[in-house]
Formats: C-alpha cells, sequence, structure tokens
C-alpha cells in the first residue's frame, strides 16, 4: 500500500531538523589562533554564533564577528563543515559551519562584546584545542589543515 501524497508544507514538518552554527578562524601575525571565553560557558570557542531565521552561514558568521568583536571582516572560504549529534540537553544535532577569517592585522582593534564575552587570547594551535571542549576541539586541527590545503573538510560526528 502506498502512502498517501503530503502536502509540501506537511512534508516538510517530518523531515529532521538540526540547528546551524557557524565560527570563523582568526590568526594573528604569530600563526596564533584566536578564542574567545564566552561568559555563560565554563570553555574557550572560536569566535561565532547561531544562525538568525533567513539568515546565510557566511553573513551569519560576518554578523556574528562584528557583534562579538567589532571586526568588519568578511570570511572568506569554507574551511570546516562539522556534524556534531543531539547531547545533554540539545534534542537535534548541530551542524557547525567554520569559515576562514584570515589574519587580524591589529588586533587593538577589537572590541570585545562584554554581554557575552569575558575575554579573548590568541593561542598556539595545540593550546586552542586543549582549550576547547572535546566535541569541537577537532575544528582546530582540521581547519588548520583545510587552510594548509586549501580544501574544505567534513567531521563526521566521531571525531
Amino acid at each position: 500500500m502506498t502512502k498517501p501524497y503530503l502536502e509540501p508544507k506537511e512534508w516538510y514538518a517530518t523531515l529532521p531538523t538540526v540547528y546551524v552554527s557557524v565560527c570563523a578562524l582568526l590568526t594573528d601575525d604569530r600563526d596564533r589562533v584566536l578564542l574567545v571565553k564566552p561568559n555563560y560557558r565554563p570553555y574557550w570557542a572560536i569566535p561565532g554564533g547561531i544562525l538568525d531565521p533567513g539568515e546565510a552561514p557566511h553573513e551569519c558568521v560576518d554578523r556574528e564577528l562584528n557583534e562579538e568583536l567589532g571586526l568588519k571582516i568578511q570570511a572568506s572560504r569554507l574551511l570546516v563543515v562539522d556534524f556534531v549529534p543531539p547531547q545533554g540537553d540539545r534534542p537535534r544535532p548541530m551542524m557547525n559551519f567554520l569559515f576562514d577569517g584570515g589574519t587580524v592585522e591589529d588586533p587593538g582593534l577589537i572590541q570585545l562584546e562584554e554581554d557575552e564575552l569575558d575575554t579573548f587570547e590568541f593561542f598556539s594551535w595545540e593550546d586552542a584545542e586543549t582549550k576547547m571542549p572535546s566535541n569541537t576541539a577537532g575544528r582546530v586541527p582540521a581547519a588548520r589543515r583545510a587552510r594548509r590545503q586549501q580544501q574544505t573538510i567534513y567531521l563526521p560526528a566521531a571525531h
């Protein structure tokens, strides 16, 4: 027996959904990675945020860099796509798009959004990875590899 045809609105309502976040890899002139320390989490993160309704990932990352750091940067290449399965209080998977934000030529231009962030700091690639939670730390070496190889890397859930 065949299933009845669903109207597009009904059919779309049956599909699985994901949350979408974006971030940007920013480095300094010494090739250190910029991380931010959110005041609402116990760990460091790559600067970024959650996609607003109707917003494309590349628009979101530019907006987030401006809001969080006061930087008017247009992120360029997509370095990493990361899939993180549901966990804890998050009932759906998270897709993260990590863009290349380039080099921050003058860190003195960073104006930290103090409502959300406690501080920022540039770390070596290795130290940056250790500052992040295990479910997102793999983005750091993947982004480094993606930059070097000029390709986009997909991180499946088991990284």
